[in-house]
């Protein structure tokens, strides 16, 4: 189980953080996908999050992204995450969002 910390959470400023221009990816490896899946009460929801490597640009989720799912089994909910990552991938390569 993890340590559950009862410090509040500290805000981080990112002031002096150095602006990157947007620079569209060229192959599937230039990408990130992080799948998985989180309980719901119908069963189970795919959690995904994509970032374009060459200039740190989350693609997903954003927001009024939908939900992925439900679905009755945890392999489901994150088959269906991958895949969603796997088509915003293609798209983003087709079309880059700068």
């Amino acid at each position: 189980m993890p340590k559950i910390s009862s410090r509040r959470a500290k805000v981080v400023l990112f002031a002096s953080r150095p602006i990157v221009s947007a620079v569209a990816g060229k192959n599937e490896e230039d990408y990130a996908i992080y799948a998985s899946y989180r309980p719901h009460l119908k069963g189970f929801i795919g959690v995904l999050k994509v970032v374009r490597l060459t200039d740190a640009r989350l693609l997903y989720p954003f927001d009024g992204a939908d939900e992925i799912g439900p679905f009755s089994t945890q392999a489901a909910a994150r088959a269906a995450a991958v895949q969603r990552g796997g088509d915003i991938v293609h798209g983003d390569l087709r079309t880059p969002e700068l």
